[in-house]
Formats: structure tokens, sequence, C-alpha cells
């Protein structure tokens, strides 16, 4: 399961989930989506081999002519660069979302998935040319660089290990870099006979798009006729069209929920269930809406058209080759064919797996559970599933048509091995480098002094490492007994607290505590927040935060940006890994304590393990 900071809004759970709530959680599963791009994928290839429609289907021209500009394309071409962008659009969003928000905000979380998917591009690359560079197709060294986030999320699903879910995280921020490096390399390389005034037309159309994020627009109509208008400008001026998706979603606002937002939509819903009206329907649904920010709305809204429609509708009408003898024969006899096999499945594996190992043995801070090499190297094996944006640089770089067959196939060819090489990967792993079972017997992550918050002396010879949120239970037993153990054995225990927080108060709590612990004062918070009766909110927070000196403005931004949610995510983790339905966790000296959690027997098992 992965949670999210929106997750804080949460007060309660419905006793059953709505046949509508089931499908919008059908819609958005990984899994799902993959199988609908195989299935179309599968669905291209059948057709391409029964007749001849799919070829003449996809050169039917429609369009209009505005001016100077011819915008008359055949279908083909339609999806590749119109219907196209709305992916792009999802990738700037994503990116936008990872770099402000999620894995890539901070440094040492970025340093592993950054230096995987660098390795990740240039060994492919370095591998295509060395097979294929002498060949009149080297310009198509660009098919090899990029992972296809929606195969291979969704199929690390299958293949994967379930108590590795650090993996997941992994490959949605190597996807993103991916995807950026993916991006410039279109732009830079594949893009020819330039418009510069219709390039400063869409520029201007960006810079009108900047504007209405800066004036706070909120509804999507302004944002969708200045983005028809850019991405027309970006046609017109022989950039790659799909490349103003990109851009317009790199610039939509993105930040955590805003407390004086959440306040207003609250008072207004309040309003409505006093007066329940169309008008104060209506009020209330906009300002539940302006509560959300642009990104984060938009990639909720688009998700499933862009995994069910846009994406499926691209491989339909790329992956369409015909599988005769004699085109099998001659891709294969292809060093084109030969040089793409080698760069998605050897290059992606070895240079993700061999860029992931350097980090972990130079920076011993980046290794987390489940973040192994055997494992990096499945995910890097997994990558290899370029199929997407390869087929589009198939597209762009190759103008003959038994050329960019024997392409495809490749590509094609490349990630089924990939997924084979993957499932191999994990499956050999799995036995003969298995991660810790029983999952969460053993601290999987050792206590780090420079990271964790550490109540004793850092040298104790016992150490208590404690995951749980700061709920009823912990506030009234847990902390108490922790108390209590320490009282009685003094200076020869440590405790060691880490989160977890799923639910609106519990997060809550645990935001407050990593905001205190930025000014120095983390088991001052922590000790006020356990002897407090009230519910734990915003303003409860905020009280306490004034009460123990704390600059409460600085506290206060803290929060509500969220900039701490990343930490306590990264132990949520942890719990996650422990496949446990218990709210909080011990471990005594790395071993999991099981059974009462009461301080006489914590303190029996300090005087044993003493």
């Amino acid at each position: 399961m992965d949670h999210h900071p929106e997750d804080a809004m949460t007060t309660g759970t419905l006793p059953t989930m709505r046949p509508s709530m089931r499908f919008h959680r059908w819609l958005n599963n990984d899994t799902y989506a993959a199988i609908a791009l195989a299935a179309a994928t599968i669905a291209a290839l059948v057709w391409a081999n029964i007749g001849h429609s799919y070829q003449s289907f996809w050169d039917v021209h429609l369009g209009f002519i505005l001016g100077g500009a011819d915008f008359e394309l055949s279908i083909y071409h339609w999806v590749d660069e119109g219907v196209m962008a709305l992916f792009f659009f999802m990738v700037g969003l994503d990116v936008r979302r990872d770099l402000t928000l999620g894995e890539l905000r901070s440094r040492r979380r970025a340093i592993l998935p950054v230096a995987a998917a660098l390795g990740g591009l240039v060994l492919p690359a370095v591998l295509f040319l060395a097979i294929a560079g002498g060949s009149e197709h080297a310009a198509a060294w660009g098919t090899v660089i990029s992972t296809d986030t929606a195969f291979a999320v969704g199929m690390l699903a299958v293949v994967a290990p379930r108590n590795a879910p650090r993996l997941r995280s992994f490959l949605l921020a190597l996807a993103v870099i991916d995807d950026i490096a993916a991006l410039t390399v279109i732009a830079v390389f594949y893009t020819s006979n330039l418009n510069l005034i219709a390039l400063l037309l869409a520029g201007i159309g960006l810079l009108g798009v900047w504007g209405l994020e800066r004036l706070n627009v909120w509804r999507v109509g302004p944002y969708l006729l200045l983005a028809i208008y850019t991405w027309g400008c970006f046609y017109v001026s022989g950039v790659h069209a799909t490349l103003a998706g990109v851009l317009i979603g790199l610039l939509m606002p993105v930040y955590p929920p805003r407390r004086k937002d959440l306040q207003f939509a609250s008072q207004i819903f309040d309003q409505f269930r006093q007066a329940p009206q169309p008008d104060m329907a209506q009020r209330a649904r906009e300002a539940v809406t302006f509560s959300v920010p642009m990104n984060q709305r938009l990639s909720t809204a688009i998700a499933p058209y862009v995994n069910y429609l846009v994406v499926p509708l691209f491989a339909l009408a790329n992956a369409g080759v015909v599988l005769s003898g004699s085109t099998l024969a001659a891709a294969f006899a292809s060093t084109l064919t030969w040089g793409i096999i080698a760069g998605l499945v050897v290059g992606k594996t070895l240079g993700i797996a061999g860029a992931s190992m350097v980090v972990l043995k130079l920076s011993p801070g980046s290794r987390l559970p489940g973040l192994d090499g055997p494992r990096l190297a499945g995910v890097g094996a997994l990558s290899g599933m370029g199929f997407t944006i390869s087929l589009l640089v198939v597209g762009m770089a190759i103008d003959d048509p038994m050329a960019a067959d024997q392409a495809r196939v490749g590509v094609i060819a490349a990630s089924m091995l990939a997924l084979a090489l993957s499932w191999a990967i994990f499956r050999v792993s799995r036995r003969l480098m298995p991660l810790p079972r029983p999952a969460g017997e053993k601290l999987e992550r050792p206590v780090d002094p420079e990271d964790d918050h550490i109540r004793g002396r850092e040298d104790a010879p016992v150490t208590l490492v404690v995951y749980s949120p700061i709920g009823y239970d912990y506030r009234r037993r847990t902390a108490v007994a922790l108390r209590q153990t320490r009282n009685a054995m003094g200076d020869s225990v440590r405790i060691v607290f880490r989160h977890h927080a799923v639910e609106g108060a519990e997060i809550t709590g645990a935001l407050a505590l990593e905001a205190a612990a930025e000014q120095g004062r983390f088991w001052e918070m922590h000790d006020a927040l356990i002897a407090e009766r009230n519910a734990l909110d915003t303003d409860c927070v905020r009280s306490i935060a004034e009460r123990i000196g704390l600059d409460v403005e600085r506290f206060e931004t803290r929060i509500s940006h969220q900039e701490d949610w990343e930490r306590v995510e990264n132990d949520n983790l942890d719990m996650e890994n422990a496949e446990t339905e218990e709210k909080t966790l011990i471990y005594l000296n790395g071993t999991r304590v099981d059974g009462p959690l009461h301080s006489m027997e914590l303190v029996a098992r300090v005087r044993a393990a003493l």
C-alpha cells in the first residue's frame, strides 16, 4: 500500500466500498494498465498480419489548414504528435511532482536512482552504437535509453518480491530521470528545420501558462486553451509537438494541501450541511477543487485516459509489424535489431545494476531494505521494457519502412526478453539470497545516529527501536512502558523512535515531530504530544509549539509544505516490509519483541540482554 500526504485529510472509512470506488481503484491499478498496453500490442500485431487494412487505415489523412500552417496529418501522425502529447503532459506532471514532493527532492535519497538512471542511459547507448553504429541507422540510438513506466511498474507488481516495497519507489524515481533524458534527446537530436518564429510564439504560450499559475488560476479552461495554442506552435516550429505536453506539465503548480485552503473548504462544506441548496453544493465543490493543486488534480483526472486510451492507442498505431518469415529473417539478421535488443536488455540490466552497486559501495547510507544487488538487477532488467518512447523514437529516427519494422521487432522482442530476464533474476535471487523471513523479525535498517531520533547515550549497550504512530495506544501505553523501562535501566538503554503514520491525526503528529526536530526539539515535542489529552490536529500542535518555545511560523510552514513526509514515508515502508497488522513494533537490539509490551516485560528483556 502506498501512503500519500493527502491521506491526512481522511477522517474515517466507508463501511463498504461503492461500485464506483471499486471501478476507480481498478482504473488506477498499475498491472491492469500494463495488461491493457499488452493487449493493444497483440491486437496491432494480429491486425497487421490480416489483410492490408492496417497500413491503409493509419495512412488516412485528416485535418485542416490554418493560415500558412498545415495541420492535415495522417491518423498515425495525429496519434504520435497529437494524442501522445497527453501522455507526455502526464510525464511532465510526474516529473514536477517528484522533484517538488517526491524521492528526487532529497539529495540523499536521489543519489541512488539518479546514478542508476545514468548507468541505464549510457551503457545501452554504447552497446547499441558498438553493434549498429556502423550502419546507416546509427541515429536510432535513442530507442534504447528510455523505460516504459506503465509496462515496467505494472509488471513489477507481478514479478518482484512482495516484501520489498521500496523497489516500486526506486523504479518510479529512475523512470522519471529516464523520461527527462529521453525528452532531452528527442528535443536535441531528433529536431530539424526549426521555425524560430513559431518557436518564439510557443515560448509566449508557455509564459502564458506560467502566468496563469502565478495568478493562482485554478480552473482548467484557460490552461487548456493555452495548451492547444502552444501545441500548435510547437508543431509548426518543427520540434516534436509532444514536447509541448511535457513542458506544460512541468509548469503545473504542485504543493502540499495548504491549511488555509482546507479550512476554507471545511467552512463552505459546513454551510452546505446547514443549508443543502444547489448553489451551496456548487460552492462546496469549487472550494474542495480549489484546495487540491492543479498538478495533483490533473494527474488523478487524466491517468485512466492515458493508461487505457492514449498509450494503448499509440501501441495499436505503432506496434503493427508483418511477422512473415522473410520479415523476421531480415530483422534478426540486422545489426539494428540486435543493437536495440542488446541495448535494452543487456545495457539496461548491467548499467542500472552496476551504477547502483557503486553507489551502495561508496555511500552505505543509500542502502535501504530490499534495495540490494539482486533486486536492483531485477529492476534494471525490467527497465529494458522501453516500448512506448522506443517506438516513438523509431518513428522519428528511421525513414525506411523496412528498417523501421526491424527496429520495432527489436523493441517488442527486447520488452519480452527484459520481462523474462527480470522474472528469472527475482526468482533466482529469492532462492539464493532471500530477503529476511519471516518478514519483520529482524530490524532491517540499522540505527543511524546522524538520522535517527535517539534518547539516551549513543553507546548504550541495549537499543530499543520503536515504530509507532502518535496515537492513543502509544500515548497511553507504549510511551509509558518505554519511559518506565528507561527509568529502571538508566544509561544502559537508549530509545530510538521511528514513525508509523497512515491516518490523519497520526500524520499530523509525525510531521509535527519532524518539524520540531528541525529546530532541535524532537523529544520536547514528543513528550508534549504524549501528555496531550485532546485529539491531535493543526491547532493542537501549534499550541504545543508555542508552549515549548518553537519558531511557530517556521514550524507551521514546514508542516504545511510537508517537507518531512519523505522521512515519515521511509519509516512507513519499514513497517510495510514487516508485513504485520500491528500499529506498534519494538525491536530490542535488532530482534522484534513479541508478546506484551508493558514495562515489566521490557525491563526483564533488557536485563536478559545485558
